[in-house]
């Protein structure tokens, strides 16, 4: 009976021990994709209970090391110092570099000055908050009241009231009804 007992205990030892799989520890990766998602959000920045800045998204993806993205598209409103809606900015795709504390938009990006009627259309655009700065090395169209400028690389303010082209190509005046 005792040899019975010892006997199963080792044929059940040896079954459990034959039926693990082994694993290669190489071939485990660690996931980096997002940890947290959020649909229709609105992120609002203030400074002493004063709204700075909108931000608004179809969808938000959260990553381990804070970095977020936008990929349905993200829209930023600026506002003046009296509340007044001055600027708006968006893009078909959205990332925040959360180490650079910077914005990045990508893919049809349009910027509106509504207060000096000033726009602009680039493929990919950078703020940076806490310098209160947007910028691009990629290509860009401004247009300015009736004045079109094209150049390659850009800097302006956050609201884009001042702006410097770096490598203007050409500009015109706009006939009646064209705009961009």
């Amino acid at each position: 009976m005792r040899y019975r007992f010892f006997f199963r205990l080792i044929l059940l030892g040896s079954f459990l021990i034959s039926c693990r799989e082994s694993v290669d520890l190489d071939e485990l990766k660690v996931y980096d994709g997002p940890i947290n998602s959020a649909t229709n959000i609105f992120l609002v920045h203030s400074d002493s209970a004063i709204v700075r800045s909108e931000i608004t998204a179809a969808k938000n993806l959260q990553f381990l090391n804070g970095n977020e993205e936008f990929p349905e598209g993200i829209e930023i409103k600026f506002f003046t110092k009296d509340g007044q809606l001055e600027t708006t900015m968006r893009a078909d795709r959205g990332y925040y570099l959360k180490n650079e504390n910077l914005y990045r938009g990508e893919g049809n990006v349009q910027i509106k000055n509504l207060l000096k009627d000033q726009s602009l259309q680039s493929e990919e655009i950078f703020w940076n908050q806490a310098e209160k700065k947007i910028y691009t090395e990629k290509f860009v169209t401004i247009q300015d009241k009736q004045t079109l400028f094209n150049g390659t690389g850009m800097e302006a303010d956050d609201s884009f009231s001042v702006y410097s082209l770096k490598e203007v190509r050409d500009s015109r005046t706009l006939l009646p009804g064209e705009g961009i």
